[in-house]
């Protein structure tokens, strides 16, 4: 989800100032199915840093993943802007449940509810967050592929802010499709196409981004991540997003 322009800078990393479950898939905002398995832990530690218009908006972020079963996750996270103004987003909390696999078609579809909490009413008054309750969730469908794997969300989600602003739409959804290329041992290289609303009512209505991801695995408890990401036809805002993260399974 992104917050509408209203709040610049801080709408720069909107996305950031929402919790990074949603880059599941690191760097990618396209999720996959995969899971920890049960018993299986997972931390990831990011940094994002947006452009848009001559602003800079900078955020760090941290996930915590635990397995409770070999094809259901449950993940805490949260955002934190460095930038001005700066400070906590909304924490989110959610579930990604694997409910469908077939193991011949190397075909999978997971299910990924999750709940935002609401940040302060002064947080929201800069842009760092909703002020009520937000939720949302994805459906997720992964397919294995000769050239690696393509992963394809189709996301609805609802945005509640404290104070109404007849700017802001605050139903949001987000279809998107992800091809992710083995191109040598440890490296994968991905592409990332979605269209999705954009919450400024002054601009069209859907918006979308492309981006471009690099993920590289030097050992099977560590994953480093790189990605930018462009918005489109979203009127006159110019907006770019680096990504960097790292993740540890455990």
């Amino acid at each position: 989800m992104q917050l509408p322009n209203t709040a610049r800078p801080a709408a720069l990393v909107a996305a950031l100032a929402l919790p990074l479950p949603a880059l599941a898939f690191h760097p990618l905002i396209t999720d996959d199915t995969g899971t920890q398995g049960a018993g299986g832990n997972q931390l990831e530690v990011g940094y994002d840093h947006s452009r848009s218009d001559g602003e800079t908006g900078r955020a760090f972020g941290v996930t915590y993943t635990r397995g409770v079963a070999d094809a259901l996750d449950l993940y805490v996270g949260a955002a934190r802007q460095v930038s001005d103004p700066s400070g906590w987003g909304n924490v989110g909390f959610g579930a990604k449940w694997r409910f469908y696999e077939d193991e011949a078609a190397k075909l999978s579809i997971a299910l990924k509810p999750e709940v935002l909490l609401p940040v302060s009413a002064s947080a929201e008054k800069e842009g760092l967050g909703t002020g009520e309750a937000s939720y949302g969730a994805t459906l997720i469908v992964s397919q294995e592929a000769a050239f690696g794997e393509l992963h394809f969300n189709a996301e609805l989600a609802r945005s509640n802010y404290k104070v109404d602003d007849p700017g802001v739409r605050r139903n949001f959804w987000r279809v998107s499709l992800a091809p992710v290329w083995a191109v040598a041992e440890g490296w994968k290289l991905a592409l990332d196409l979605g269209l999705q609303a954009n919450e400024d009512r002054s601009q069209d209505a859907t918006m979308g981004y492309v981006e471009v991801g690099m993920v590289y695995t030097p050992s099977e408890q560590i994953d480093l991540s790189l990605g930018v990401i462009r918005d489109i036809m979203d009127g006159p805002a110019d907006t770019t997003t680096a990504t960097a993260q790292v993740t540890w399974h455990f």
